[in-house]
């Protein structure tokens, strides 16, 4: 996998500067911050999706080309508001029916599912769902939304699990947004943390877990920490 550069993204609005961040994504890069750092919008950003009022400046520079929905697609963090609840889930798959079933198989789904609906499945299986629908075109960059935050610990390990094993199989460079220090640790290599929309601190995420240089990062952590303590 070759390296894909975020020289420069900036989202603005009327009122001053929401994101103005720079990155580069090598196999896995983890995105961190609170609720509200701007994350997501930058997921936006990369995507072509901010609202038609911000204005966007981005300078990139990738292997490929980028095309939203072929070579750059997204897991969303809640796959209820990306399926229709009224069509059955083989009909919402935008390929051939063989590639929805091959690509269920890597993601242990019978493919009995693609005749059923979404609310006769767990939560677990459709975010799976999800993963294989991104996975489709066969993308270069494969962005993340938080897509673990609603699952319980078994699913969300079955999760990272998959998604290791299909990126060693399929190739794909990954951009993780998570608030989730423990599940970032588990799913990539580099980390960058956001603060208000900056970029604060970055490097290996072994390196910036073990020993964090911002006082804010190992706020993150901690928080992290006594959350995984509470829930045990």
């Amino acid at each position: 996998m070759n390296t894909i550069h975020i020289d420069a993204l900036k989202i603005a609005h009327s009122n001053g500067v929401l994101v103005d961040c720079a990155f580069d994504i090598h196999t896995s890069l983890a995105l961190v911050g609170e609720s509200g750092s701007g994350k997501s919008l930058i997921l936006k950003g990369l995507l072509g999706l901010c609202d038609a009022a911000l204005r966007v400046t981005l300078q990139k520079r990738s292997p490929f080309e980028w095309s939203r929905g072929k070579s750059v697609t997204l897991v969303p963090q809640n796959p209820f508001t990306a399926l229709s609840p009224l069509t059955r889930i083989g009909d919402q798959m935008f390929f051939a029916k063989e590639r929805s079933q091959e690509l269920f198989g890597m993601l242990g789904l019978d493919g009995s599912l693609l005749e059923r609906y979404p609310s006769e499945l767990s939560g677990g299986q459709l975010q799976r769902v999800v993963v294989a629908m991104a996975l489709g075109s066969d993308p270069k960059l494969l962005l993340l939304d938080e897509p673990t935050t609603a699952l319980d610990s078994g699913a969300r390990e079955v999760m990272i699990e998959q998604l290791l094993i299909l990126q060693e199989r399929l190739g794909f460079s990954l951009l993780f947004v998570t608030h989730d220090m423990s599940v970032a640790a588990a799913l990539c290599e580099d980390i960058c943390v956001l603060k208000q929309g900056k970029i604060i601190e970055s490097g290996s995420l072994k390196t910036v877990l073990k020993t964090p240089q911002m006082p804010y990062t190992r706020q993150l952590i901690e928080a992290d920490f006594k959350n995984r303590e509470y829930r045990k």
